[in-house]
């Protein structure tokens, strides 16, 4: 069985790896390559392209990529066209990924394309949702993205969010010192975000020292290129703190964490870890995102819940000074968030969703299969 998966982030990456790992448990032998990165890479995929420095915010940065991103789409379009697999696995990332499933039934190709994460599962955009029905079959994690396509009579699968699965709450914790603790720091995994959150994220965790002079501080790195990015910044702002390789690694032994607003901060809600989010914007971008975004909310578990259970600090709100008070009342009490965080799990559906997605997976790829024999 072969399966080519197609990612473009450091949270496809994740998703793309541990679904490829739970479809092993069922189907020996399978041969997964693919669009991504580091992850995948040590999941065992063979890469076809590399997706480091994929993600982007702004106009300006996303023009710089369109031809080679549209190359590597064509490239690999006719590719699977010529030779197709048993399975194409689309994770989020519609940017591409959703050109992708249209330009490869355009040029005839009939095997099953599973849209893993189908992009826009909060913007309830009829047009995106109709493009995927008709490209591809849809997978969501989330029950609103698969009411919204219900009530337009398209097809989708939902079992919950696979994260459940796969991240168990840690053991209960004494409280932080009160001179120390833990931070872990999320600051995003595209550049511009880092750009954006890094330098305040220092200055906050410079003035909780102030009145916490042992408190450590450990960075979660996406990749090799985000470790370097924040390294550069932590050289630019004066600042010193360990550097790990991802969300996990950096939250396994925080007290509390900063985190940018993204799937990370799901990880934290799950492992049970106290956080305070933010999000930064450029001014264009902010102006764009009011337009399209009517939610009160833009960190998931305060989404799913439809309350603030983790703070969001965002654009001029997201100063030292307000992200380093709401993270001294998290590391002074934590417990409000903690018992709300227990709710998250709930709202996120079935413990083993994950075993479910790689059954539907391998399902239609066993399909597939019969049809290329």
């Amino acid at each position: 069985m072969r399966v080519f998966m197609s990612t473009g982030e450091a949270s496809g990456d994740m998703l793309a790896a541990t679904l490829a790992d739970a479809m092993r448990t069922l189907e020996s032998g399978i041969e997964f390559c693919g669009i991504g990165s580091e992850r995948m890479r040590d999941a065992g995929f063979r890469l076809t392209a590399q997706t480091r420095r994929w993600a982007t915010i702004g106009l300006v940065d996303a023009l710089a990529r369109a031809l080679p991103l549209w190359t590597i789409l064509w490239r690999h379009a006719l590719w699977l066209r010529m030779r197709p697999v048993d399975l194409v696995v689309l994770v989020d990332f519609g940017a591409f990924n959703l050109r992708l499933a249209k330009t490869l039934r355009m040029l005839g190709y009939v095997g099953p394309i599973l849209y893993y994460f189908p992009p826009g599962a909060w913007f309830d955009n009829p047009a995106q949702a109709r493009t995927v029905a008709r490209s591809a079959r849809a997978l969501t994690a989330f029950a609103h993205q698969r009411d919204f396509y219900a009530s337009l009579g398209f097809s989708i699968e939902y079992f919950g969010h696979p994260l459940g699965s796969m991240i168990a709450p840690r053991a209960a914790r004494p409280p932080a010192p009160d001179d120390g603790g833990t931070v872990a720091l999320l600051a995003g995994s595209r550049r511009a975000e880092v750009r954006r959150h890094a330098a305040r994220l220092f200055a906050a965790c410079e003035l909780l020292r102030e009145v916490r002079p042992r408190l450590e501080v450990v960075i979660g790195a996406a990749d090799a290129d985000t470790e370097a990015l924040l390294r550069a910044e932590m050289a630019r702002n004066g600042f010193s703190a360990r550097i790990v390789r991802g969300a996990r690694a950096a939250l396994d032994d925080a007290d509390a964490a900063f985190i940018a607003s993204g799937t990370a901060v799901l990880e934290a809600a799950l492992l049970e870890v106290p956080t305070v989010a933010l999000y930064v914007l450029a001014g264009a971008q902010m102006k764009i995102a009011e337009r399209i975004w009517h939610r009160r909310y833009v960190t998931l578990p305060n989404i799913l819940l439809d309350r603030e259970i983790v703070p969001e600090l965002l654009q001029d709100a997201a100063t030292p000074g307000a992200l380093a008070a709401a993270l001294a009342t998290l590391l002074h009490d934590p417990s409000g968030e903690l018992a709300a965080m227990r709710e998250v799990r709930a709202a996120l559906g079935a413990p083993d969703a994950l075993a479910h997605c790689a059954q539907f997976a391998v399902s239609l790829a066993r399909g597939g299969a019969r049809g290329a024999a």
